[in-house]
């Protein structure tokens, strides 16, 4: 797939050998029916062949890869489609009708890799998303069918004896250049393939291996091993013993050390780095300093693969493999040790996460979270299913905040808070922590009455536990609530003694300068325009010496309406712009949102009402998936009904509702490049006459233009 093209499938892939047949059947499948399932036993190539297939007949808006051979929990299986169609929502609407909304008028091709192991969440989420998303089709991977209405079966065999041995040549030249098939070895080539069935995954385990053998050693030692590594009952499907053999083959080859590095990085779900492989796996035989160098005879075997992202080199184990691993692991009875290490890593991962997120960092910190959600997932399930554990599960849940809410990850953060919530760890700092990061979701989420009750019950335990930081920051996200819900004075009582607080205690951080900032939207609701632009001065000169990002963005949107008003449209613009990127960058819908509907204001009163309406439209849209329209609130509502108001005077009822429409069918990254560059073509950087605003002008008043008065 060209990169310009909508989706998310891999755009690089191991060189594509031989199934071309069945490349071509797959593809004509797919334009056929709206379900097929490849099915084949593992390793046989299904997914390679689906994501090749896909890349071919990617519809309109594209070909998207749902990859689920990682998750466990059948209740996140909505989140991860949600997660892989890039969709982004603050609401505290089910994920399944996000999908829903989502889909509702697009076209598109979902990939379901490895849905085996959820096959009844699977088939039921399926069978809903193509009854009522007339666009959609789905291309469902797997060793068994999904066995709903209307699914076509397309069984993928192993490879034929040719496309084998083409297949074995060329992983073998990868692994020692200059190889090549001659008089000298094809016949064992050709019998080395046919004795592991043509499967694919097995032909490449014995590929890695020509580093140390010649292929017929290969064929050898196979023969030796064949009976003996079966292990399998005689009821177990041929081609199944086959994989298990050709498995159990490459690690009898393996020395001891490799098998138990092996059998120890079976704990990792998805991806993982150096760092961590050698802080978990380390130990009992296997020095820490001595983990890069098995890791890397791991990977010459392909056991392991190495892939590079914006999170650097990281290593996957097809899950497969990962299995074979584990069995071992388990008889080994190293199963909960080496369980219990990976959630220690990871909680000290969210850990060090936490304190870096106020730094120069932020982005990287996002890019990693979101390389390690699979294995934070595993850690949080850990938690909150092994006895004694729930503690750190609800500890690991809220030391997540910046992600959940920094990162657009809500509707995950609220179904973890919830479920560690529901139970009881028994340490109340934990609990506590939990409780306020889950006041906090649910404020952005438009649920106060949740919000209130979490809030509630922090400030108690506060109390009764003398714990002066969670009774900061209960007070802080009560008087975030008060905010958004218009309750000014109440607003601001709460968060100047939540300020307070902080400085008493000595605590700086990005929640503490939301605070400040959100304190500065207060006065400036109420038309305390000067005293608000001090205040964000204040963060803004504090997100600079450290390098915070994400709290500056809502510092720069009110010094942009504080400049708008003031009559400094340029500078009003250009602070909006960088927020706007900002929030952007971070996947924070609802700054963006705050940054489209002034940038539209901005907009009409420089004389282009349909280019305001349009994004207008655009806003609307990305409004959905953060709450009630604007939280229903008449003070964050005020620029959006002046411009609505000015706009409809200028284009008339038919006109702006054309716009409007216009502007809600842009996606979002659309609408955020239209809306930083002002509209097609327009630059309206200008500098508009300076008249002085005067102090009490406010954003709930609605009827702010450049140096006029409400």
């Amino acid at each position: 797939m060209r990169p310009s093209q909508p989706g998310n499938l891999p755009l690089e892939l191991n060189a594509f050998v031989g199934r071309e047949t069945e490349l071509t059947e797959l593809t004509a499948a797919l334009e056929a029916g709206r379900l097929v399932t490849v099915t084949g036993v593992g390793g046989v190539g299904k997914s390679r062949l689906a994501v090749r297939a896909a890349t071919r007949c990617g519809p309109r808006d594209g070909a998207w890869l749902v990859d689920l051979t990682a998750l466990r929990d059948p209740d996140l299986l909505d989140h991860a489609v949600v997660e892989a169609l890039e969709l982004t929502d603050h609401t505290k609407r089910p994920p399944r009708q996000v999908l829903l909304g989502h889909l509702a008028e697009r076209e598109l091709l979902l990939v379901v890799d490895g849905f085996e192991h959820l096959v009844d969440a699977c088939a039921s989420l399926v069978r809903e998303l193509l009854v009522r998303s007339a666009g959609l089709r789905v291309l469902a991977v797997g060793r068994r069918p999904l066995e709903t209405e209307g699914e076509r079966l397309f069984p993928l065999a192993p490879m034929p004896g040719p496309d084998a041995a083409a297949l074995f040549t060329d992983r073998a030249a990868a692994c020692l250049p200059g190889f090549v098939l001659d008089d000298g070895n094809r016949a064992d080539v050709v019998e080395l393939c046919r004795r592991l069935d043509g499967i694919p995954l097995a032909v490449e385990l014995a590929a890695g291996r020509l580093r140390a053998l010649s292929p017929a050693q290969l064929l050898a030692r196979l023969d030796d091993r064949f009976r003996l590594l079966t292990g399998a009952r005689r009821d177990t499907p041929a081609r199944h013993q086959t994989l298990r053999t050709a498995i159990g083959w490459s690690h009898e080859l393996c020395t001891p050390r490799e098998r138990l590095l092996w059998s120890r990085l079976s704990v990792f779900v998805g991806p993982f780095d150096l760092e961590a492989a050698e802080y978990v796996c380390a130990g009992d035989g296997l020095p820490a300093d001595d983990v890069l160098d098995v890791l890397d005879e791991l990977l010459a075997q392909s056991v392991l693969t190495r892939e590079e992202g914006p999170s650097g080199v990281r290593y996957r184990m097809l899950d497969t493999v990962r299995a074979y691993g584990a069995d071992w692991l388990e008889a080994a009875g190293e199963g909960a040790r080496m369980r219990r290490r990976h959630r220690d890593w990871y909680v000290g991962f969210a850990t060090w996460c936490e304190l870096d997120w106020f730094s120069p960092r932020q982005q990287e910190i996002a890019a990693l979270v979101d390389a390690e959600l699979p294995n934070l997932r595993a850690a949080l399930e850990f938690c909150l299913t092994e006895r004694d554990e729930t503690h750190l599960g609800q500890h690991l849940a809220g030391t997540l905040w910046f992600y959940w809410v920094g990162c657009g990850r809500l509707t995950e953060g609220r179904h973890w808070l919830d479920r560690a919530l529901e139970l009881d760890g028994g340490r109340a700092e934990s609990r506590l922590k939990a409780l306020w990061v889950l006041g906090y979701v649910a404020v952005l989420q438009g649920d106060a009455v949740a919000a209130l009750a979490a809030l509630h019950e922090c400030r108690d335990g506060a109390r009764h536990a003398g714990s002066a930081i969670a009774a900061a920051y209960a007070e802080h996200r009560i008087g975030c609530l008060a905010l958004v819900t218009d309750d000014l004075p109440r607003a601001e009582a709460l968060l100047r003694a939540a300020l307070e607080r902080y400085r008493e205690i000595g605590e700086l951080n990005s929640n503490v300068l939301m605070g400040q900032t959100e304190l500065a939207m207060v006065l400036a609701f109420r038309g305390e325009l000067a005293a608000a632009v001090e205040l964000c001065e204040d963060v803004r000169r504090v997100c600079e010496d450290h390098g915070e990002r994400w709290t500056l963005a809502y510092a720069l949107y009110v010094l942009g309406y504080a400049a708008w008003t003031r009559g400094e449209a340029a500078t009003a613009r250009e602070l909006l712009a960088e927020s706007l990127d900002l929030d952007h960058r971070f996947h924070d819908l609802l700054g963006t949102v705050l940054s489209i509907e002034l940038l539209a204001l901005f907009t009409a009163a420089e004389g282009d009402p349909a280019e305001a309406a349009v994004l207008q439209g655009a806003a609307s849209r990305i409004w959905t998936s953060v709450g009630l329209p604007l939280f229903g609130s008449v003070h964050f509502g005020g620029p959006h009904v002046l411009c609505e108001r000015q706009a409809r005077e200028a284009l008339g009822d038919e006109r702006y509702e054309e716009c409007v429409r216009a502007g809600a069918a842009l996606g979002l990254e659309a609408a955020v490049a239209r809306a930083l560059r002002g509209g097609p073509g327009n630059d309206r950087t200008r500098r508009l006459p300076h008249h002085e605003g005067r102090e009490g002008d406010g954003l709930q008043q609605g009827e702010l233009r450049p140096g006029q008065r409400a």
